[in-house]
């Protein structure tokens, strides 16, 4: 069976029917009928070629193939589960993705950057590295660093007073960027340019 044709849901169903051995408290816990758990049951079972439940006086019972599979397959939702996990920590967690331009990135950024992860290590940083201008909304960017003479339609922080280079970013994001705790003490108002990055 081909890996994007497994049938989840009618698993998800074995799963929730094998610990209960009843159709019935296996559709309370899916918030479905007892018909709709024995029609995803018999559906797998097609799909499957095997028969998972028998029916005796005394209720459901697994076949010997159901028991063979439900240890993988509880270890699995449980790898789904902490799958699902990380994918919402790394939502929460602290990373900036920062647009530059590819030679700004590679002089002036990277070792700024260097020196703001030896002091958090948590911090990850995204970068995109383009000379076109990236939007902000489409590439879901934290921090736009670019050549130019002011933040045009955007706000934006001067990185450089001798240079062309400015910060731009939507809202008043450049202060809550830094704003996590353990950040580094640094005050972009006192020309600290590495504050906004």
């Amino acid at each position: 069976m081909k890996r994007t044709h497994l049938p989840l849901n009618g698993l998800r169903v074995l799963d929730a029917a094998a610990r209960h051995l009843s159709f019935t408290r296996a559709a309370d816990e899916l918030a479905v009928t007892p018909a709709a758990v024995g029609q995803q049951i018999r559906a797998l079972e097609d799909t499957l070629g095997v028969v998972l439940f028998r029916r005796t006086t005394r209720g459901l019972e697994l076949t010997p193939e159901a028991e063979a599979g439900l240890g993988p397959l509880r270890n699995g939702f449980l790898q789904f589960e902490e799958a699902v996990r990380a994918m919402q920590a790394g939502q929460t967690s602290k990373s900036l993705t920062i647009a530059a331009p590819r030679d700004l990135t590679e002089k002036w950024l990277m070792p700024r950057l260097a020196e703001i992860a030896a002091a958090d290590p948590d911090l990850r940083f995204v970068l995109i590295t383009a000379d076109e201008t990236v939007d902000f909304t489409e590439a879901n960017l934290d921090l736009a660093i670019r050549w130019g003479d002011g933040p045009g339609e955007n706000e934006g922080e001067a990185l450089e007073s001798e240079g062309l280079v400015t910060i731009a970013a939507t809202g008043s994001a450049s202060e809550a960027i830094i704003a996590w705790p353990g950040a580094p003490a640094l005050d972009p108002a006192a020309g600290d340019a590495t504050a906004l990055v």
